[in-house]
């Protein structure tokens, strides 16, 4: 993904269409001059509805069309015949879009498979013609409803990155390096922090032809639950994955407190994030000598880590194994 292309946050101002009003007509021909009530009801106002669709993975699109109008329904006309609908506005966006209320903060709802539509903001209603307020007591009636105005509103849409692993670790953690092994991705990879500024997805090929999703999410540094290095804007998308991959270098001066510090943030962002499968990956273990990596293991058995190299290859397919049935142990 393109750093500049990534865009995971657009607020849009948005206007349904106003509601056509109902028609107080009423019948007539060269055979009868006072005929019945007959006047149709208006249309429905246009609807701006989003839409999901699995082969877009940014909110670029949207970024620079701030304001979205939904036609207005057509009057009602004679012989009870109504009024055209307004055309609806249909907005596609990735799978994992949240769609908020920018003045509440309220979570309307998540856009989550490819096709699925849900409606961001409805129109108005038609009116009624005059023909439905025909009664015994009123058999002409001279009136009919006005169509009920549509609905404006500012929108949030949020991405949170859908993945079935997510790469969680401190910046230079090796993420970016075992995603450009593990998949076909080219993420940009350097030994500075905060190489990584917007996730980047991988399809990981398994044995018999299996496959399945990896994120690389932006490096997390202490009090990214707090907003520290942008993290309320990384840690969302850690959300939307059905396994985290924690990872920890080799050679960290306190492996379990570096653990212990994601662990941390993640809770604090969000406490359902305690809740997903976890495991966690020990990497650049071709940095530190064999020896050294055997007394690295016994010291943290307790954890049950998996070590891996991703310049050497070393564990990666054990790696895999473990990941593929961890994501697939609930179905």
């Amino acid at each position: 993904m393109a750093e500049s292309n990534f865009i995971d946050y657009v607020k849009i101002h948005c206007r349904s269409g106003n509601g056509g009003a109902g028609s107080a007509h009423f019948f007539r021909d060269k055979m009868n001059s006072k005929g019945g009530p007959d006047g149709g009801d208006g249309g429905a106002g246009g609807d701006i509805v989003l839409v999901g669709n699995s082969q877009l993975w940014t909110l670029l699109p949207l970024k620079y069309r701030k304001h979205v109008r939904a036609d207005n329904g057509k009057n009602g006309g004679r012989s009870r015949s109504t009024g055209a609908s307004g055309k609806p506005i249909l907005l596609e966006v990735p799978l994992g879009t949240v769609a908020k209320d920018a003045e509440t903060g309220e979570i309307l709802f998540e856009i989550t498979e490819d096709g699925e539509k849900k409606v961001l903001v409805p129109g108005g209603m038609g009116g009624l013609g005059n023909w439905h307020f025909k009664s015994a007591q009123k058999q002409n009636p001279k009136y009919a409803q006005q169509g009920i105005p549509g609905t404006e509103s500012w929108k949030i849409l949020e991405l949170k990155v859908l993945a079935d692993v997510g790469l969680v670790g401190l910046p230079n953690a090796g993420k970016s390096t075992l995603l450009s092994v593990l998949t076909a991705a080219k993420p940009k990879i350097a030994s500075y922090p905060f190489t990584t500024l917007v996730p980047n997805l991988g399809i990981i090929r398994h044995r018999d032809w299996q496959s399945f999703v990896m994120a690389d999410i932006p490096g997390i540094i202490e009090g990214a639950h707090e907003g520290k290095g942008l993290g309320h804007r990384f840690l969302k998308h850690i959300e939307r994955n059905a396994l985290l991959l924690f990872m920890v270098p080799c050679f960290s001066e306190n492996i379990k407190k570096e653990y212990k510090i994601l662990l941390d943030e993640c809770a604090k962002f969000n406490p359902e994030l305690m809740i997903k499968d976890r495991l966690l990956a020990i990497t650049q273990c071709d940095a530190i000598s064999p020896e050294d990596l055997k007394k690295l293991k016994k010291k943290l058995a307790p954890l049950k880590p998996v070590f891996i190299s991703a310049v050497s290859g070393l564990g990666l397919e054990e790696l895999k194994d473990t990941l593929w049935e961890q994501i697939n142990k609930n179905p």
